[in-house]
């Protein structure tokens, strides 16, 4: 017996999952993940709890467990900023600085 020979159809991306999936507010979306992708990242480097971010970004705990879990519906595109720009001085958004061209990026 011959096997038979699945063809799967495999499209390029777009760069922008929520976008491919044809979500609505894609950008949004894609810009929140990657706020909470680098405050997840300082949160881990730090070795901080969640009570001990919490306290130092003015929130209750449950709110980075959110942030923790990309819990993001509650969360709007200028409060993860704020906490961005909160986590301390020297931290950039790596993500922001890597779409600029190479003369125009800060050092990190």
């Amino acid at each position: 017996m011959a096997k038979a020979k699945n063809k799967i159809d495999v499209a390029p991306g777009s760069g922008n999952v929520f976008a491919d999936l044809g979500l609505p507010n894609a950008d949004k979306k894609q810009t929140k993940v990657r706020l909470a992708f680098a405050l997840n990242q300082v949160i881990r480097q730090r070795h901080l709890s969640q009570a001990v971010a919490a306290k130092a970004l003015n929130v209750n705990q449950p709110r980075i467990s959110a942030l923790a879990n990309y819990q993001l519906e509650d969360f709007s595109v200028g409060r993860l900023m704020h906490f961005l720009n909160a986590a301390g001085p020297g931290y950039r958004d790596r993500h922001s600085q890597a779409s600029l061209p190479q003369g125009q990026r800060e050092s990190l």
